[in-house]
């Protein structure tokens, strides 16, 4: 099945046409509404009614439509309707011959009742001209004359919907390719690839999580993850970044699907694993560099606990080792935040904290600040990283309310995870996995956001045990 055939099988058509009282919706009334329900095989719904618009109705409109005071004195008014116009147009496409005429009048009829209408919009005119290029006049009863459509009474809402549902549904089995594009382009959907669902995009959740692009096969192609897997999958196909990418995706991608995480630390964890499960063909896999970064400790002459980052050497052991510079200065950032430690004192910085008015430091750079009470926080930071590195069980959100996360990490890398129902946890439901190095970068990234009660220190005994229980 073709992006068009897929595209218009999932997705109903409200034709519509209304009389008005004049051309102006802001002070105009309507005084006949009916509405065509198209499924894109054919008509399925039809509703016609006559509206008291609450202001006399001129001369002129009565000549050319046939409707006058009298014969709508008793009709509802459109807050009447509104309820049953609302559920015929709700997530449906709006199409009519001339369609801002139509929609401006009824989404300000709308408006003063506090709704606020934005369906997507079709005007068959500029369809008409698309799929039958070249005719002397687009107005309703010339090309309906044309492409032998009665209209049973012109210039009365039903006469005129019915006619234009029959021309859309023309238009239709002419040339879905047309329908199609301009669909994309009035709902700002002109990004999507040409044989991705617009159906589908719309079920995309606006949630945290991993995602796999499929071709046409359903193979896996790409895997990535996501705060808001929504926005990043628009990301792909928008902006200047990796244009090669971008098209060769477009060109492939038929299907998306995805798996909510609940936290960003869990989709980056499940994406690299799922990467390395998969190799999806458009994916790089994490090239190692070939100058390894280092955090490392020392006792100044004052007595302070300062740290440097630096290359990594043959004669020097690192307390963590980075991939990058950036890398390594992001971790002792986010330690620094967490334990209030000085900037200065961390190789960060070169002028003492007060000058920049960095409050996150109580003195130490000036020796305001004990030895003892500053040391006592940098020895809490080498406890983190020391954990780190041992058997560790991290407790993280679940996917909703009632749920939880666990990660088990030995070494630095991921050997199990897990989600489960809040009360009934047990070490034997989590999933174990193959170490993988790039856990072990993420874990850094990350660890120092946790809390202390969402770490549990595992014995030996217990990292290898099935029966060991959370004890958070």
């Amino acid at each position: 099945m073709t992006q068009v055939h897929s595209l218009l099988l999932n997705m109903e058509f409200a034709i519509v046409d209304i009389e008005t009282t004049g051309g102006n919706a802001k002070l105009g009334g309507i005084t006949e509404i009916a509405v065509v329900i198209h499924d894109g095989h054919q008509i399925v719904h039809e509703f016609q009614t006559l509206i008291n618009p609450e202001q006399g109705i001129p001369t002129y409109i009565t000549g050319l439509t046939g409707i006058d005071n009298q014969m709508v004195r008793y009709s509802p008014t459109f807050e009447q309707i509104a309820e049953q116009l609302w559920e015929l147009l709700e997530g449906r496409v709006f199409v009519a011959h001339q369609v801002n005429f139509d929609f401006g009048f009824i989404a300000e009829a709308f408006s003063r009742l506090g709704r606020k209408l934005s369906s997507p919009k079709l005007c068959t005119v500029r369809l008409a001209r698309k799929v039958f290029p070249g005719m002397r006049s687009y107005s309703l009863g010339r090309i309906c004359e044309s492409k032998g459509i009665p209209i049973l009474a012109r210039h009365r809402a039903m006469g005129d919907a019915k006619a234009t549902a029959i021309l859309f549904d023309q238009m239709l089995k002419v040339n879905k390719a047309h329908i199609y594009e301009s669909l994309k382009k009035n709902t700002g959907l002109t990004f999507l690839p040409p044989n991705f669902p617009l159906s589908r995009f719309r079920e995309i959740p606006e949630e945290t999580g991993i995602y796999y692009m499929l071709d046409n096969k359903g193979k896996v192609i790409y895997v990535g993850k996501a705060n808001n897997i929504k926005e990043r999958f628009k990301g792909h196909f928008t902006g200047q970044a990796l244009p090669h990418l971008k098209n060769q995706l477009k060109v492939e991608i038929h299907n998306l699907k995805w798996e909510l995480t609940g936290t960003e630390f869990m989709a980056l964890i499940l994406e690299a694993l799922e990467i390395k499960r998969l190799w999806p063909k458009y994916n790089s896999a994490l090239k190692m560099p070939k100058t390894l970064w280092g955090l490392f400790s020392y006792i100044d002459g004052v007595g302070y606990q300062r740290f440097q980052i630096a290359k990594v050497s043959a004669s020097l052991q690192p307390l963590e080792t980075f991939f990058s510079r950036e890398e390594a200065q992001d971790f002792l950032k986010e330690a620094l935040s967490q334990h209030s430690l000085c900037a200065k004192l961390s190789g960060l910085r070169k002028v003492n904290c007060a000058d920049v008015k960095d409050q996150n430091c109580y003195g130490a750079c000036e020796q305001k600040e004990g030895i003892t009470d500053y040391n006592e926080r940098t020895q809490q930071f080498l406890s983190r990283i020391k954990e780190s590195r041992g058997a560790i069980a991290i407790e993280l959100p679940g996917r909703a309310s009632h749920e939880k996360a666990c990660c088990v990490f030995e070494n630095g890398m991921l050997t199990k995870y897990g989600f489960f129902e809040e009360a009934t946890f047990k070490e034997a439901q989590l999933n174990p996995v193959k170490p993988f190095p790039e856990t072990a970068y993420i874990l850094r990234q990350f660890f120092h956001r946790f809390s202390t009660d969402q770490i549990q220190v595992l014995s030996h005994s217990e990292s290898v045990s099935q029966e060991w229980t959370l004890g958070f």
